[in-house]
């Protein structure tokens, strides 16, 4: 059975959207962009809000931008090679391929996707990973922490939830940024 990961970028008080502004430094650092992309290389099967979809997206083209590093051209390929599912009631179309949108976040579909895949899944964006964290899908956790305290947005762990976690790797980058990837028990 494959795991259902959930990671993101945080600002060091939790949240991984700001309510003002960004989320601050460290993850622009092409050496933690290369570790996420290391790490996240075995994943088969991105599942996104619309948001996220959106903001991700920009990985169906990046590989031809003029003078991209070698560390964007390779997260760019696994990205493209990867299957997309987009949970959005609004969204008409995708603009990317091996991409499908489905109207409604089913529990049930999405613990079929686990027990049937190749590899691994991500569930990505604070709003849809929670509902996959109520329904108890999520495997691992990835928390990619800045050196800022933004002090309101959304947060990463949903509120009313309870989880007992197990750490299982951490590392700290010069820029200052914390990797602290955690597994429920």
């Amino acid at each position: 059975m494959a795991k259902l990961i959930y990671g993101m970028i945080t600002s060091l008080d939790g949240y991984a959207a700001a309510a003002e502004g960004d989320l601050g430094a460290g993850a622009e650092d092409p050496e933690v962009h290369t570790y996420i992309g290391d790490l996240f290389r075995p994943v088969k099967t991105f599942l996104y809000g619309r948001r996220m979809y959106e903001t991700m997206v920009f990985w169906e083209t990046a590989h031809t931008l003029p003078d991209a590093p070698p560390h964007i051209v390779d997260y760019a390929r696994d990205w493209q090679a990867a299957d997309k599912i987009v949970y959005s009631t609004t969204l008409e179309s995708v603009t990317s391929a091996r991409t499908r949108i489905e109207r409604d976040f089913d529990p049930d579909a999405v613990r079929r996707l686990k027990d049937e895949a190749d590899g691994d899944l991500t569930i990505d964006g604070p709003t849809l990973a929670s509902q996959a964290i109520r329904a108890g899908l999520v495997d691992e956790y990835h928390l990619f922490m800045t050196t800022s305290v933004v002090g309101g947005g959304t947060r990463f762990f949903p509120d009313g939830v309870r989880l007992d976690l197990e750490l299982v790797a951490q590392r700290a980058f010069d820029s200052g940024l914390i990797h602290a990837c955690y597994r429920t028990r």
